[in-house]
């Protein structure tokens, strides 16, 4: 099997072979050899045989069994193992969304990719849940959990652009670079899909911003630019392109200083 990449067919009939061996063994009892061959698998570096492990240890009927082994899983010192055993934990809780937050509060810094995998799937099944439990971890002293709470906000995108917008007026001047980062991809993606909503808020932003708030507009304005100075513009509606023209444009002549500025920078970039 490949070290990176998604699996293929032959991938999950080898990796079927292998869990039939394991849960022979755990029917026989023999906890401890299957707990060595899961870890044995687990130590891959590739996401996607993790996720198929977890996955699959979840389906086993006699499921205390395999709960019991993942509990040393859950910190063992390998990535790989902790990875495993987060995407199991997730399986055998997909119905209970509280339940699969508790996971994520004590794995958050241990497994970040996958509790970010985990963050987008709960946005698409769980979006008025989510919207509560990101405002919690929005008040964070941890900055990267602070800024998980905007990973995979995208997904309401169109559906409810404004809590994106007010979420993001909350930590707009945050002073971790992870968060700023995190906000300048949300801000991309939202406007992307909803400018008319997002520009009013980036207007309102700039007319009392500080320097380290433009240069963080500045990263999101100045790839929306550029999105529509592209001439292949399969992917973008004429909404967003129009729009975002005449924000600019408008920007140039705003009464505040650095909107003008920043609409003269962006008009700068389309002009090309």
């Amino acid at each position: 099997m490949n070290e990176i990449g998604r699996l293929d067919g032959q991938d999950r009939k080898e990796l079927n072979s292998i869990l039939e061996v394991i849960f022979k063994l755990l029917n026989k009892n023999r906890i401890k050899q299957a707990e060595k061959r899961i870890i044995e698998i687990s130590k891959t570096p590739n996401y996607f045989i993790r996720e198929y492990m977890g996955k699959k240890l979840a389906e086993y009927e006699d499921i205390d069994k395999v709960k019991e082994i993942v509990e040393h899983m859950i910190k063992h010192k390998i990535y790989g193992v902790r990875a495993t055993a987060l995407f199991f934990q997730y399986n055998i809780n997909n119905e209970d969304p509280k339940k699969i937050f508790e996971i994520l509060e004590s794995t958050f810094d241990s497994v970040p990719w996958e509790v970010e995998s985990i963050i987008n799937n709960m946005w698409k099944k769980y979006p008025e849940l989510m919207k509560e439990k990101m405002s919690f971890w929005l008040e964070s002293d941890n900055p990267h959990k602070k800024a998980l709470s905007f990973h995979g906000m995208e997904n309401i995108a169109y559906s409810d652009p404004n809590f994106i917008m007010d979420f993001i007026s909350k930590a707009i001047d945050d002073e971790a670079m992870e968060v700023q980062k995190k906000i300048t991809h949300i801000l991309t993606q939202v406007a992307r899909v909803n400018p008319v909503i997002v520009y009013p808020y980036i207007h309102e932003w700039l007319s009392n911003a500080s320097d380290k708030r433009i240069k963080t507009i500045w990263v999101s304005m100045k790839k929306l630019a550029n999105i529509v100075n592209q001439r292949n513009r399969g992917d973008k509606s004429e909404e967003f392109i129009l729009l975002t023209q005449q924000t600019i444009n408008d920007w140039k002549s705003d009464e505040s200083e650095k909107v003008s500025q920043m609409g003269e920078r962006l008009s700068r970039i389309i002009r090309r």
